[in-house]
């Protein structure tokens, strides 16, 4: 143990290092996360506005909806923030808002008959888009699983400025091969 270096704290003439967030690997699986958790969001107020008036009918379904969206904003901006511990969190709400696709869809397009009111968009779109949503969760919970597996929260020492040349499998400055 080294004194003198509370935890959390870096020594003096080091930096912290998060070397599986340099990765091609894990800068790819952010990207895909964040559009799939901004499409969630935009499909979830999409769904929210147009069918407001037919699910403000005491249900509260309007309300949790439009509470989605806005969670999965701000999980999108955690994850852009390289906040791997949000992963789980939005996976779990994931399958719950799938569970309600499921549950709902049906029942918008039960309402494309004569003497059902029609939201601001056709009814049999809202379904649609309730189904897009279903199956766009299955996506993002196999998404922020294997996200959460990379490991972004890794941290190692270096030495300041020492960059790219540092770590594993850096090949030596003198040009002479390593022992083994």
């Amino acid at each position: 143990m080294i004194v003198g270096v509370s935890v959390g704290e870096v020594r003096p003439g080091y930096e912290l290092w998060r070397p599986n967030r340099e990765k091609a690997e894990s800068v790819t699986t952010k990207f895909v996360l964040v559009v799939l958790l901004l499409a969630t969001s935009a499909i979830a107020v999409i769904i929210t506005f147009t069918g407001f008036s037919l699910m403000s009918g005491g249900s509260g379904m309007a309300i949790i909806c439009l509470i989605f969206g806005l969670l999965y904003a701000f999980f999108a901006f955690l994850v852009a923030r390289w906040n791997r511990g949000i992963l789980p969190v939005a996976a779990a709400l994931s399958m719950i808002l799938a569970i309600f696709c499921a549950v709902g869809a049906n029942s918008w397009f039960a309402r494309d008959k004569a003497g059902f009111e029609d939201g601001l968009l056709p009814v049999t779109l809202i379904g649609l888009l309730v189904v897009i949503l279903g199956l766009l969760q299955i996506v993002l919970i196999a998404a922020a699983l294997y996200g959460f597996n990379q490991e972004w929260h890794v941290e190692e020492e270096r030495p300041i400025g020492a960059g790219e040349d540092y770590g594993a499998g850096a090949p030596p400055e003198n040009g002479a091969p390593q022992p083994a």
